[in-house]
């Protein structure tokens, strides 16, 4: 579950699967990436993304411009 801003609206909640830990990109020192269907759209970037048990696991950060509903978040645990 992944929670952020998105286009100026609070309080927005979306819910996915992780597919991927461990995801490397190419963006530098943070290519550590949980890959999830949870939709991230701009604003929600430094949201938490959460476990089914309600702890932090990931920080929202990039959107994959050319794929289809597929994010990426900084583990929590860096």
């Amino acid at each position: 579950m992944a929670i952020g801003n998105p286009f100026g609206l609070s309080h927005t909640v979306t819910a996915g699967i992780v597919s991927a830990k461990g995801r490397v990109i190419g963006v530098g020192p943070y290519d550590n990436l949980i890959q999830t269907d949870a939709a991230i759209n701009p604003g929600n970037s430094g949201g938490p993304l959460f476990n089914t048990k309600g702890e932090v696991v990931g920080i929202n950060t990039i959107i994959i411009a050319t794929g289809q509903n597929s994010g990426s978040r900084c583990p929590s645990t860096w």
